[in-house]
C-alpha cells in the first residue's frame, strides 16, 4: 500500500468539496512544467487554468495533481502534475523507483527519504485509495474513504529533476494499518486531516526534519471501506463505477437479492393465476351453457 488511488473530479469540483482546507493554490504547473496560472505574467497562451483529467484508477507511473509549497520563501501554494514514483537514483526505470516511503525509515532518517524530507513535501490529492484484500485464491480490491466524502489528502514527497527537460515525480508516505483497516492491509497511507497538519507539512522554511513532523505520520481512524468491482485491478481500466461500492451495483449482491425476489414474486404470481383459472373458467362455462340453452344451441368451449 498504497498502490493505487481515484480523483475523478475536475479542478473545480476539488475546490468545491469539503476537506480542500482553504489551500489557496496561486498557480498550476502542468506535467511540463510550464506555469498556467492567469495570476502570474508567463508564457503566453497558457494564461487559463487547465482542467484535471479525471480518474478512478490511478496507478503508478501516472501524472496526477499534487499541492506544494511554490517555493521555500513563500507560503503559496501550487498544485502541479507530477508522475507517481521516485527513481532510486538517476535512471528513470520502472523497475527502480519507489512509489511509496515508509513512515519507519522517514523517522529514522534512513536511505534516500533523508533528502527529500526537510524541504521536498508535498499532499497528494485524492478521493480514497484502493487496497486488496486475499481469501484463499482471490482478491478482492476495496475502496477506502472519508465517510463525509471530503477529499483525502494525502502526505508525500516529491522531486524535480534538474535536468534540461525537469521532470517532477511523487511518492505516498505510508504507516502501520489503523485498527479499524488491519483486517484489509497491514499499511495504510498517511493522511492529513486538520488544516494544522497539513500548514505544517507543507512548511518547509526551514528546511529541516522534526519531531512535530514525525508525530503527523500516524495511521487515521474512522474511514469508510467496502468492496468495489474486479475491474479495476487492471492498469488503464477507467470508470467511474470503481470507486461505488459492489453491492450497489448492477452485478452486485443488492440487485442479486433483488432479482430473486423478482423471481419469487413471478413464481407467486403465476400460482394465484392457476388456482383462480378453473375456477374462472366453470362458471364461464355455466354461464355458456345457459345462455346456449335457451338458444338452443350447444355450448362452445373455448
Amino acid at each position: 500500500m498504497c498502490g493505487r488511488y481515484a480523483l475523478g473530479l475536475q479542478r473545480a469540483e476539488i475546490r468545491a468539496l469539503p476537506g480542500y482546507p482553504n489551500l489557496e493554490v496561486a498557480e498550476w504547473v502542468n506535467e511540463d512544467n510550464f506555469i498556467v496560472s492567469s495570476a502570474l505574467n508567463t508564457k503566453a497562451n497558457h494564461n487559463i487554468l487547465p482542467e484535471i483529467q479525471p480518474r478512478h484508477n490511478i496507478a503508478p507511473n501516472s501524472q496526477a495533481p499534487v499541492i506544494r509549497r511554490r517555493n521555500d520563501s513563500s507560503p503559496d501554494l501550487q498544485m502541479q502534475t507530477m508522475r507517481w514514483g521516485i527513481p532510486y537514483g538517476k535512471v528513470h526505470a520502472k523497475n527502480q523507483q519507489a512509489i511509496n516511503a515508509r513512515s519507519e525509515n522517514i523517522m529514522e532518517g534512513a536511505g534516500m527519504w533523508n533528502r527529500y524530507r526537510g524541504s521536498n513535501r508535498c499532499i497528494v490529492v485524492s478521493q480514497g485509495y484502493y487496497e486488496w484484500q486475499t481469501k484463499g485464491k482471490d482478491k478482492l480490491p476495496h475502496f477506502t474513504k472519508h465517510a463525509d466524502g471530503k477529499l483525502m489528502l494525502m502526505a508525500g514527497f516529491y522531486h524535480v529533476s534538474d535536468e534540461t527537460i525537469p521532470t517532477s515525480v511523487f511518492a505516498i508516505i505510508t504507516t502501520s494499518a489503523s485498527k479499524s483497516l488491519s483486517w484489509l492491509h497491514d499499511r495504510q497511507p498517511v493522511i492529513l486531516t486538520s488544516h494544522a497538519d497539513i500548514t505544517k507539512w507543507l512548511d518547509t522554511s526551514s528546511h529541516a526534519w522534526s519531531a512535530e513532523l514525525g508525530k503527523l505520520l500516524q495511521s487515521a481512524e474512522g474511514l469508510m471501506c467496502y468492496q468495489v468491482p474486479k475491474e479495476v485491478g487492471k492498469v488503464g481500466a477507467e470508470s467511474p463505477a470503481f470507486v461505488q461500492p459492489v453491492a450497489t451495483r448492477k452485478d452486485g449482491i443488492e440487485a442479486m437479492f433483488a432479482k430473486q425476489r423478482t423471481k419469487q414474486e413471478n413464481k407467486q404470481s403465476i400460482k394465484r393465476k392457476r388456482s383462480v383459472s378453473p375456477v374462472l373458467s366453470s362458471m364461464q362455462f355455466e354461464a355458456a351453457t345457459k345462455e346456449d340453452e335457451t338458444k338452443g344451441k350447444k355450448p362452445k368451449v373455448e
